[in-house]
């Protein structure tokens, strides 16, 4: 797929740092209840760190104790893409920012949470930035 941030492989690697480089671009994972979003309460808008693009709000996050910032719904419907990963041996749906490709984390369903969309988006912190309202 091609998309609107299309970058080299050294441009992003001299951009981002060896963390947020390795979860953005190679798919990785940050440790839970480390990120610099987990638990913060802070009124604001989530943006991709890699390209800016606006992608949730704090208005959709909500506390699911899994150890990684919890969405119910992305900021637009088109702010993420969402792809099927089959990788460690299971099935999951990998999110995306639709702007640049960048990997945020996976999207869960039917887990009972008390949320309008019954959806969890659990995306890394290291693969946001925040700006408060």
């Amino acid at each position: 797929m091609s998309y609107d941030v299309e970058k080299p492989d050294e441009q992003w690697r001299a951009e981002l740092t060896p963390a947020e480089y390795q979860v953005l671009r190679q798919a990785g994972t940050e440790p839970a209840f480390v990120g610099e979003y987990t638990d913060t309460k802070t009124e604001g808008v989530y943006s991709c760190r890699a390209c800016g693009a606006e992608l949730f709000t704090s208005g959709e996050k909500f506390e699911s104790h899994c150890g990684w910032p919890s969405f119910f719904d992305p900021k637009d419907t088109d702010a993420v893409e969402l792809i099927e990963d089959r990788t460690h041996g299971m099935v999951r749906t990998e999110v995306r920012c639709a702007r640049c490709g960048s990997h945020l984390g996976h999207v869960f369903e039917g887990e009972g949470y008390p949320t309008p969309t019954d959806q969890r988006y659990c995306i890394n912190s290291i693969s946001l930035r925040l700006t408060e309202k």
